[in-house]
């Protein structure tokens, strides 16, 4: 019986190559995106299938999930990778913006939680796995409301962490400390490849509970920190 993979907020970066990776070790990968049109040819590529769904909003995770079920994909591994940001020195920031950039950078990884761990509780265990960035430490200046969502979901994957962790639920919030290069391209040495950060994450998946992480943290050799 194959494990089944959810990718929330699949694009052509980073989700793409944790995509092949787990396609690779024989996993069924399901793409969720707003547009999923995009995900057409990674979708062919790896024999997945994409769910449109809008990360922000209960009603299209709920609903997301059901579809998931019902096509006998419910997952075991699931990546929660969406973001956004709106940058402004603070007092030129609109409120309305920071609303949406907060609802998709953390409470839309809630909203995916709150449907995978019930599900993953029945089956017995998996994976949770949450894209971070170097907002997740440091609130940078004309950044606040991405430091303010990505600090949110950090405290949400510890939380996780340690509440679920006895049922056999691995939560793993990961840093990505600087630039990611296009998928395809020649990284420079002061970016990461997304190649090695899903190699990295596959790890994670397949990481001994006897010597689990919740937080790892990288970055490229170069890079000041």
């Amino acid at each position: 019986m194959s494990e089944h993979a959810l990718i929330v907020g699949a694009g052509h970066g980073l989700s793409a190559a944790f995509a092949r990776r787990l396609a690779l070790d024989g996993v069924a990968v399901s793409l969720a995106a707003r547009d999923t049109a995009k995900l057409d040819g990674l979708a062919r590529e790896l024999d997945a299938r994409t769910f449109a769904c809008d990360a922000g909003d209960a009603a299209s995770v709920a609903g997301l999930f059901a579809e998931l079920d019902a096509a006998g994909r419910t997952p075991t591994i699931v990546h929660y990778n969406p973001s956004a940001r709106t940058r402004a020195p603070f007092v030129e920031l609109v409120p309305e913006d920071v609303e949406r950039a907060l609802r998709i950078t953390a409470f839309g990884a809630f909203l995916v939680a709150h449907q995978a761990v019930p599900r993953m509780l029945r089956q017995g265990g998996g994976t949770l796995l949450f894209t971070g960035a170097s907002a997740s430490l440091k609130g940078y200046p004309r950044s606040a409301p991405f430091a303010m969502g990505k600090f949110a979901l950090r405290g949400l994957a510890q939380s996780l962490a340690r509440e679920l962790q006895p049922s056999n639920i691995h939560v793993v919030h990961i840093v990505v400390d600087g630039g990611i290069a296009p998928q395809g391209g020649a990284p420079g040495e002061d970016q990461l490849d997304p190649s090695a950060i899903a190699e990295t994450m596959h790890h994670l998946v397949r990481q001994p509970r006897s010597a689990w992480s919740w937080e790892i943290e990288l970055r490229p050799w170069v890079e000041r920190f």
